[in-house]
């Protein structure tokens, strides 16, 4: 009887022992990061291909583009105190920048070519290039332009513009003025939300 108890209590150690080194190989798989870094460049934290990004950026000239790379990475090329702060936790990325210099500064930020984009500026130049995926993206004042594809990827498309020009050639859209703005259903399956309050948006 010792013996059955004993063997019994030694396979439900090892039970456990196997489920939790199963649980501790699953947990790192999922990317995890939290990064805050003022005037370090580059930043950059591992990131899974088709997860969502979320974007609060300071006025500046910005590239923000897709790569083949798995990572979130921001760089610039001069000295400045810009502060970067990037969250990370399974396919969902949260990054801030503060502290963009006011004189012609430029940025660059990298993200895997998959991905869901949600990106809030006040005011600059904002391009967006070679990212496949749900877009919301919107800018106070400035300039936006984005690579979108091939239409026929999206089932809805909406732009707009409160003050300026709306170009949007992949769709036959030319407009300008105040309270700008064109709808597009299509056989796709992302979603495009593109807004600048007073400036220029460019669909490409």
């Amino acid at each position: 009887m010792r013996r059955m108890f004993f063997v019994a209590t030694l396979l439900a150690v090892g039970v456990v022992l196997l489920a939790a080194q199963d649980a501790k190989v699953r947990r790192a798989d999922i990317p995890e990061a939290n990064i805050d870094e003022t005037g370090r460049s580059p930043v950059e934290a591992k990131f899974t291909s088709g997860g969502k990004v979320r974007m609060d950026l300071c006025p500046s000239g910005i590239e923000l583009t897709g790569t083949d790379d798995n990572v979130v990475r921001v760089s610039y090329d001069r000295d400045a105190e810009v502060r970067v702060r990037l969250e990370i936790v399974g396919n969902q990325a949260d990054l801030k920048v503060r502290g963009c210099p006011h004189n012609n500064f430029r940025l660059r930020i990298e993200v895997p070519k998959s991905s869901a984009l949600y990106v809030r500026m006040f005011a600059g130049e904002l391009q967006v290039r070679n990212v496949t995926g749900d877009k919301n993206v919107e800018l106070n004042f400035g300039q936006l332009t984005m690579e979108i594809g091939k239409p026929e990827d999206y089932a809805h498309v909406e732009a707009s513009v409160s003050s300026g020009d709306l170009e949007a050639r992949a769709f036959d859209v030319s407009k300008g003025g105040l309270f700008r703005s064109f709808d597009h259903s299509g056989p796709g399956k992302y979603r495009l939300h593109a807004h600048v309050g007073a400036g220029e948006l460019d669909l490409q």
